[in-house]
C-alpha cells in the first residue's frame, strides 16, 4: 500500500501542470488506499495535499508557504485554509 501511495503522489507531481484534476484524483485514490489498508501517509506526502479540500498542492501555483519561529504555515489558495506544522531543528549541526 505504501508503494502504491508513493507511485500515486509521483504521478500527481508529474501530471499537475497539464491536468490538475488528475492530480487531485490521484490524491483521492492515495487517501482511499491509506484508509482501506490502515496505513499512514508518510509526512513527505502528507504535506503535499490540503487537509480541508484534499487537493494536490504545488508551492507557488496553488499553495503559499510561510516560515515563522519554527512553524511552517501552508495556505491552500483553492479553499483559503491554513495548516501549520512544527519544524524541528536538528541537533547535530555545528555553528
Amino acid at each position: 500500500a505504501r508503494e502504491r501511495i508513493a507511485v500515486l503522489f509521483s504521478q500527481a507531481e508529474k501530471v499537475y501542470h497539464e491536468h490538475p484534476g488528475y492530480s487531485n484524483r490521484y490524491v483521492a485514490l492515495a487517501r482511499k488506499i491509506s484508509m482501506r489498508e490502515r496505513v499512514r501517509i508518510e509526512p513527505v506526502f502528507r504535506h503535499r495535499f490540503c487537509h480541508h479540500c484534499y487537493r494536490y498542492m504545488v508551492p507557488g501555483a496553488n499553495m503559499r508557504v510561510r516560515v515563522h519561529h519554527g512553524w511552517v504555515a501552508v495556505t491552500c489558495l483553492e479553499c483559503r485554509k491554513t495548516t501549520r506544522y512544527r519544524v524541528e531543528r536538528s541537533h547535530d549541526h555545528k555553528d
